[in-house]
């Protein structure tokens, strides 16, 4: 690209400090049937692609040479959808395809995926027995499923070139997002500041709701990554990276500590274990909460090194009856709400693992 006449000849004024790009929401659906039991899984996804390296000179030299173009990301995510053994499980997918990107493509120094899975589940379906309790037993339909709410599970995923060209490092983070709780007491909110800004009144008696937002981090694990550049596989294609990827492409370093490969595990516990809090925890303000959730993940997944939370509080405020001689507003009496949705409380955190 020419410069402005006038000023042909004299050095930039700016330097590229870092440059990144890639595909953004590529939404994905895969059908996985089982041709014995006739079962069908089923994923929907929505996938971001963003890769590193020598690709300064598309910016400041006006060079395509070194693009790999946007929409040739989308089709690898559609081809690793169809063919990577990986697909029903969001972080082995998302790890497949960065170590594909990097084994794929020699200038590349680092990929960066994220995978949002949304929710299906299987609808249940009716045997005809009542099985002697008096209702009808269901069954999970092998291919029928519905929206299960509007929670998605989500998958972070690095991986980048080592320095000395041997290998890559991963470095992984899952979480889920929108996850709408609420439980209507076991909360109250006391003994805060008072001044002469406060107008809230204190309770010892409420209803607790958030979408819950959680994120936790893995500790680093290192990567084997396929030939470099154009190659041939096994069946004589050229140049389509690494297909066969599996456990065996992470160096576990003897922790014996849980690794990104076992993220649903992970994931699931972590899911139970903010449910389980949220639940029965007799909660003296969301921030306490929060903390006891994430020092529970923590201490049930070794290997996890930290856990965010992000809460923003759902109120529900009393109607105030008093006009026509109803108590609606004490603890309890309080039956009736008005939904509030802005503004909202928001508390977030993260807890770490302690050093030892």
């Amino acid at each position: 690209m020419s410069l402005p006449e006038g000023r042909r000849g004299e050095a930039a004024v700016g330097v590229l400090a870092s440059a990144r790009y890639g595909k953004d929401k590529v939404r994905v659906f895969r059908v996985v049937r089982d041709p014995t039991s006739k079962v069908h899984d089923v994923v929907e996804y929505n996938v971001t692609v963003l890769v590193e390296g020598a690709i300064e000179t598309s910016y400041t030299q006006a060079d395509n040479i070194v693009v790999v173009a946007t929409d040739s990301m989308k089709n690898i995510v559609n081809y690793l959808a169809k063919v990577s053994p990986h697909v029903l499980d969001p972080a082995r997918f998302g790890l497949h395809l960065g170590v594909h990107l990097l084994s794929r493509y020699a200038h590349f120094t680092a990929a960066f995926v994220t995978v949002e899975q949304l929710r299906w589940a299987r609808i249940g379906t009716g045997t005809g027995s009542d099985g002697g309790a008096g209702g009808i037993e269901l069954s999970e339909h092998k291919h029928a499923f519905w929206r299960d709410g509007t929670e998605k599970r989500f998958v972070e995923v690095e991986v980048a070139r080592k320095r000395d060209g041997d290998g890559a490092v991963a470095r992984v983070a899952g979480g889920l997002r929108d996850l709408l709780v609420l439980k209507s007491t076991g909360s109250a909110f006391e003994n805060f500041v008072r001044d002469e800004y406060t107008t809230l009144v204190e309770v010892d008696d409420r209803i607790f709701s958030t979408s819950v937002d959680l994120r936790y981090t893995y500790g680093e694990v290192g990567v084997k990554l396929g030939p470099r550049g154009d190659h041939e596989d096994s069946e004589g294609r050229k140049g389509l990276g690494v297909i066969n990827f599996g456990e065996e492409n992470f160096d576990k370093r003897g922790t014996g500590a849980v690794h990104p490969w076992e993220d649903a595990k992970v994931g699931a516990r972590a899911r139970e274990t903010t449910l389980d809090v949220f639940a029965h925890d007799e909660s003296a303000s969301v921030q306490a909460t929060l903390y006891k959730m994430g020092q529970r993940v923590l201490a049930e997944n070794a290997g996890v090194e930290s856990v965010g939370y992000v809460l923003p509080n759902k109120h529900y405020i009393p109607v105030d009856m008093k006009y026509i001689g109803v108590d609606n507003t004490t603890p309890l009496n309080a039956e009736v709400f008005t939904p509030v949705d802005a503004p909202s409380g928001l508390i977030s955190a993260t807890i770490s693992r302690a050093m030892t």
